[in-house]
């Protein structure tokens, strides 16, 4: 066990992001096992809240019904939060997914968190099959967003009400990968999540813009802001940078338009991607934290310092089920 502890300058809560990965050679049947078995672990770590994010037409990622899983998981675990990070609104008409959370939370009270993003969270003929309307950029999900509160709404007098949803307190986050939900959660006086662990160069920005444009609201008095990160945690850099070519493999596939099952590592990347693929990449993994238990701490106390984050929820693309439940082990030594 290591003796490294994260020194900050204020206590900041721990979180995971998972989306069900499938790796090669296996099945979503697995992978929703092994997505059990991790927030298992993580609640018995000490992480606050499990979120799972919806991704559809990706044979890689299993967490497409998305409020399915989260009752699968939710129903396999006492006391962590368990919500989506996110459900993409523009998807799914809000009276749908006030009933689907209004009944998780009636299931599991207290427990539930809504998490919601704007992007369809595929291509776009999976967008149309998905019966999305508005093919432009989510200008209308402020008016969505409404709509579904609305529906939360103890006093609203609906002639449509979500039963059950109607009256139930589920905490609603907005989520974003550049400045549009940003300011949005902050004129509303709402939690906000952002998507640094692939927009890391807009993490700085956005996090201003909500600080900037935050209004007090009957949810919050303050800004509460979470920031998304890839984290690969060994025992060594060594083999933490080995097991890492898993999600430079995953992203090269998405630049290359080949998304697919996880593969596993490889000893050589140069072998894989072009100088241009590289340099890629490495722009879209810039916030990525790799490596032992003190490089990891160094890696994060610095960026939890510079974004200022209330919370951090932690993606971990590793290809082997244990080693991946060794590396959220090891970051959360780094909290306790």
């Amino acid at each position: 066990m290591s003796n490294e502890r994260i020194n900050l300058k204020k206590e900041v809560k721990l979180s995971v992001l998972d989306l069900a990965p499938v790796v090669e050679g296996s099945t979503p049947s697995e992978a929703f096992k092994n997505t059990l078995d991790l927030a298992q672990h993580t609640e018995k770590w000490g992480y606050n809240r499990f979120w799972l994010a919806e991704h559809h037409n990706m044979e890689g990622i299993a967490s497409s019904a998305t409020a399915v899983l989260i009752g699968h998981v939710a129903g396999g675990t006492s006391k962590i939060r368990v919500g989506s990070g996110g459900i993409m609104l523009p998807n799914h008409a809000p009276l749908v997914i006030a009933e689907q959370f209004g009944t998780l939370e009636s299931i599991y009270p207290g427990r539930i968190d809504l998490g919601l993003g704007r992007a369809p969270g595929t291509d776009q003929l999976t967008a149309r099959a998905l019966r999305r309307e508005n093919m432009s950029n989510g200008e209308d999900f402020p008016e969505q967003l409404e709509e579904l509160r609305d529906y939360f709404n103890p006093t609203e007098a609906k002639h449509v009400r979500a039963v059950p949803g109607q009256g139930l307190n589920i905490p609603i986050w907005l989520l974003g990968s550049s400045g549009f939900s940003a300011q949005l959660a902050g004129r509303l006086g709402l939690p906000f999540a952002f998507a640094s662990h692939f927009s890391p160069e807009h993490t700085i920005p956005a996090m201003r813009l909500y600080r900037s444009s935050f209004k007090p609201s009957e949810v919050l008095q303050e800004p509460y802001a979470m920031v998304g990160a890839n984290v690969v945690a060994a025992d060594s850099d060594e083999r933490a940078a080995y097991l890492a070519t898993t999600m430079q493999q995953q992203f090269l596939n998405l630049v290359r338009n080949r998304p697919g099952k996880m593969q596993p590592p490889v000893e050589n990347m140069e072998e894989l991607w072009t100088a241009y693929e590289k340099a890629a990449i490495h722009q879209q993994l810039g916030s990525s934290i790799v490596g032992s238990a003190s490089t990891v701490k160094g890696k994060l106390e610095k960026f939890l310092d510079e974004t200022g984050a209330d919370e951090i929820m932690v993606n971990a693309s590793i290809y082997d089920h244990q080693e991946r439940l060794r590396s959220f082990e090891i970051v959360s030594q780094l909290f306790k």
